[in-house]
Order: C-alpha cells, then sequence, then structure tokens
C-alpha cells in the first residue's frame, strides 16, 4: 500500500532551523491539498501549514513568519522549511496528502517524524 514518508526531523536547539520532507512511496494520483500537522505529547493533533496544488499556503498563528510550506507538483513532495525554532515546537509531525474529492481513500498520512527543540 502506498505510504507518505517523511524525513528531517530531529533535535535542534531554540533560534535553530529544520527543514522536513515528505514524498509517497509510490503513485497517488489527485492531490489537491498537501499538509503538516503536528501533535506534541498530550494535546490533540493540530495543523501547521498546508499548500494548494496552485500554491496557495495557509499557516497557523503559532508558525507564521517563521516556518515555509513549499510543493513540488511532479514529485508529490511537499517541504517544511522550520525556523526560529522554539521549544513549544517540540512535536511528531505528520505529512498529508488529501486528494480531490471523489477519490478514494480521501486522506494518507505519513508515519511521523519527531522534532525535539532543546538546548
Amino acid at each position: 500500500q502506498v505510504q507518505l514518508v517523511e524525513s528531517g526531523g530531529g533535535l535542534v536547539q531554540p533560534g535553530g532551523s529544520l527543514t522536513l520532507s515528505c514524498a509517497p512511496s509510490g503513485s497517488i494520483p489527485a492531490i489537491n491539498i498537501m499538509g503538516w500537522y503536528r501533535q506534541a505529547s498530550g494535546k490533540q493533533r493540530e495543523l501547521v501549514a498546508s499548500i494548494t496544488r496552485g500554491g496557495t499556503p495557509y499557516y497557523a498563528d503559532a508558525v507564521k513568519g517563521r516556518f515555509t510550506i513549499s510543493r513540488d507538483n511532479a514529485r508529490n513532495t511537499v517541504y517544511l522549511q522550520m525556523n526560529s525554532l522554539k521549544p513549544d515546537d517540540t512535536a511528531v509531525y505528520y505529512c498529508n496528502a488529501q486528494r480531490y474529492p471523489g477519490f478514494t481513500p480521501r486522506d494518507y498520512w505519513g508515519q511521523g517524524t519527531q522534532v525535539t527543540v532543546s538546548s
């Protein structure tokens, strides 16, 4: 079964940077929106950033001005450049690919990659 595969997580000091990448292990036709979610320990999963196929981004207030989302439509790959990282950014980050209405399954998820911001 095709999955989304994330990479780029790790341990970084406050103020540092990381770039996450996500690509499918096989073909997933008709992907519309791609995005990144995160789940901190003891909290619910939340949307961090998303980007439409046309390139329109959305950012959660907590990351505006610090994170940048981008995608390569030819490779169905999405990236998250994270700058000025804070301890509050510590979480497991999940990649999501949402297909156009009428296609099933509608959503694909990655297995998650840990981002830890600590001195």
